[in-house]
C-alpha cells in the first residue's frame, strides 16, 4: 500500500549529503549555533535544573550528553532534557507562520541519537533536514486547526520530526520507518494549557524529543507501527484536527524543500514580536513621555487575538507570555531580552500602569497572522501610529550571522566561558569536517571559565 508514511520514509532515506541544498545546509548550521546557545543558557533555568537532575537520576548507559554541565545519559533521556532547556528561556527558533519551534524537538533528538551512533557532521545535517522538514510537512497538514483546538505543534509535530531525524541517524530501512511513524503518532501529545506561573509551556519538547528516539528504536527492533498513522480514519489528522489537508505531507516531494527558520532577538513568545517592534518603533521615533500614556491599542489579527492578553502576570514564565508586559517594558527599557523579564519588573509600578492601559482588538484587515498596529495615545491628545507585519528575525527582516552570532555568545559564554564558546561556534562552522560531534557536544559543558573576547 502506498501510504502517506511510505511515501515520506522512501523521500526522507534518498536523503544524502550531497544532495542537500546548499542553502538549507547554511539554514541547519545556523539554527545550530542558535539552537546550541539557547540550550546552554536553558539548561541553568529552573525548568532546565530539573529536567538536567532527572536525567541523571536513574542512570543508564553513557551515550549522548546533557547539554549545559556534561554529564552524559542515555540518548533518550539527554534529549528529553535538552529538549526541556532549549524551550525554557523563549529564545528558541520559529516557523514563518509561528506555529512551532522546530530545533528543541528535532535537534535535541538528532543529536543525541547521533552522539549516541557516533555520527559526523554530515551525517547530522542530513538528519536535521529530514527532521526539519517532516515536522513543517505535519504542521502544514495540521495547522491551524491543531493549533486552535489546543494542542501545541511543536510537541505534537515535532515528535515526527524527532522520529525521521533518529531513523536516518540509526540507518533504519524505509519499511521500519513506516512503522517508526505510526508509533510517533501514538505518542504525539502536548496541549496549550500552560499559562500563570507554571513551567509547563518548556516541557512539551523534551516528551518529544524522547518519544522520537523511542519510536524509531522499537521500529528498528522490529515492532510493527500503524502505517495509515496519518490518513487513517483514526488517525493522526483526524484525532488532532477538524480541517486538515493530507496532501501537505507528500505535496512536491520531488522538488527541492525549503527551509524557511526564523529567529528570535526578544525572549518571549513569537506572536508578540511585532507588537514589540511597533513598542520600540514608537519609542525611537517619537521619544513618548510614559508618564504621559493614557491609552495603548494592539490591533491584532484574528488569528492570535484571543492569545497573550495575561496584563498582570505573576511570574517570569507568564511575563514571557503576556503582550502587555513585553511591551510595556520595551517602551521602559528599550529591549526585551532576558534581563527584563524580571521579577523586579512584574512588580514595577510604571509597567503595572502601562500593562492597564493596554488593550487588544481586533482586524481582520491586517495582511498576517502576526501582524500588529499599535496605537498609543497621550495626555495631550497626540496618537503615535506603528504598524509591523514582519518582525525582527522574520525573513524579510532577518537577523544577520553576526547577530546571531552575538546572541550565541551572550547565552554561552556566562555558563561555558568565552574560549569554550569561541570553540563551540568555530566547530559548528565547519561542521562538514566533523568526524564525530561528539567532541562538539563536549564542548557544551557547563562551568563557567574565565572570559576573553571572541577574535575579530
Amino acid at each position: 500500500m502506498n501510504t502517506v508514511s511510505a511515501q515520506l520514509a522512501q523521500h526522507f532515506s534518498a536523503f544524502s549529503y550531497a544532495r542537500l541544498p546548499d542553502a538549507s545546509k547554511r539554514s541547519l548550521k545556523r539554527l545550530l549555533l542558535d539552537y546550541l546557545g539557547v540550550t546552554i543558557a536553558g539548561s541553568q533555568s529552573d525548568s532546565g535544573t530539573i529536567a538536567r537532575t532527572f536525567a541523571k537520576l536513574d542512570g543508564g548507559k553513557a551515550q549522548a550528553t546533557i547539554i549545559g554541565e556534561g554529564a552524559r545519559t542515555t540518548a533518550a533521556q539527554a534529549a528529553f532534557a535538552n529538549g526541556i532547556s532549549a524551550h525554557s528561556l523563549e529564545l528558541d527558533d520559529i516557523d514563518v507562520l509561528a506555529y512551532f519551534h522546530f530545533s528543541p524537538p528535532v535537534y535535541s533528538a538528532a543529536l543525541a541519537a547521533g552522539e549516541m551512533q557516533a555520527a559526523n557532521g554530515r551525517q547530522l545535517l542530513v538528519a536535521l533536514a529530514a527532521g526539519c522538514e517532516m515536522m513543517e510537512r505535519v504542521s502544514r497538514a495540521s495547522n491551524p486547526s491543531l493549533r486552535d483546538r489546543n494542542y501545541h505543534t511543536t510537541a505534537a509535530c515535532g515528535v515526527f520530526g524527532a522520529t525521521i531525524a533518529a531513523g536516518l541517524l540509526w540507518k533504519i530501512p524505509p519499511v521500519k520507518l513506516v512503522s517508526a511513524f505510526g508509533l510517533a503518532g501514538a505518542q504525539a501529545s502536548g496541549v496549550l494549557e500552560f499559562q500563570g506561573t507554571s513551567m509547563q509551556k518548556r516541557f512539551a519538547p523534551g516528551p518529544a524529543a524522547r518519544a522520537g528516539l523511542t519510536a524509531a528504536r522499537m521500529a528498528q527492533l522490529g515492532y510493527i507501527g500503524q502505517e495509515m498513522i496519518f490518513e487513517g480514519k483514526r488517525g493522526f489528522l483526524v484525532a488532532f484536527t477538524d480541517k486538515s489537508d493530507v496532501g501537505q505531507l507528500t505535496a512536491d516531494l520531488d522538488k527541492p524543500y525549503r527551509l524557511d527558520i526564523e529567529y528570535k532577538p526578544y525572549a518571549c513568545a513569537r506572536p508578540i514580536h511585532n507588537a514589540i517592534d511597533c513598542a520600540l518603533e514608537i519609542r525611537r521615533r517619537d521619544k513618548p513621555d510614559l508618564a504621559g500614556i493614557t491609552h495603548i491599542e494592539v490591533a491584532r489579527h484574528p488569528s492570535w487575538v484571543g492569545k497573550h492578553g495575561e496584563k498582570a502576570p505573576k511570574s517570569f514564565h507568564a511575563a514571557q507570555l503576556s503582550l502587555a508586559f513585553s511591551i510595556s517594558v520595551a517602551l521602559k527599557e528599550g529591549g526585551a531580552l532576558l534581563a527584563q523579564y524580571s521579577a523586579r519588573n512584574l512588580k514595577d509600578p510604571l509597567l503595572v500602569r502601562l500593562m492597564g492601559l493596554t488593550d487588544i482588538t481586533v482586524d481582520s484587515s491586517l495582511p498576517r497572522g502576526v501582524s500588529c498596529r499599535m496605537t498609543m495615545t497621550m495626555s495631550d491628545g497626540r496618537k503615535f501610529v506603528s504598524q509591523i507585519d514582519y518582525p525582527k528575525g522574520s525573513l524579510e527582516v532577518p537577523m544577520t550571522d553576526e547577530e546571531i552570532r552575538t546572541k550565541f555568545e551572550g547565552l554561552a559564554v556566562p555558563v561555558i566561558g568565552a574560549s569554550r564558546a569561541e570553540q563551540l561556534a568555530d566547530a559548528v562552522g565547519s561542521i562538514e569536517k566533523c568526524a564525530n560531534i561528539a567532541s562538539i557536544m563536549k564542548l557544551t559543558a557547563g562551568g563557567k571559565r574565565p572570559a576573553r573576547s571572541r577574535k575579530k
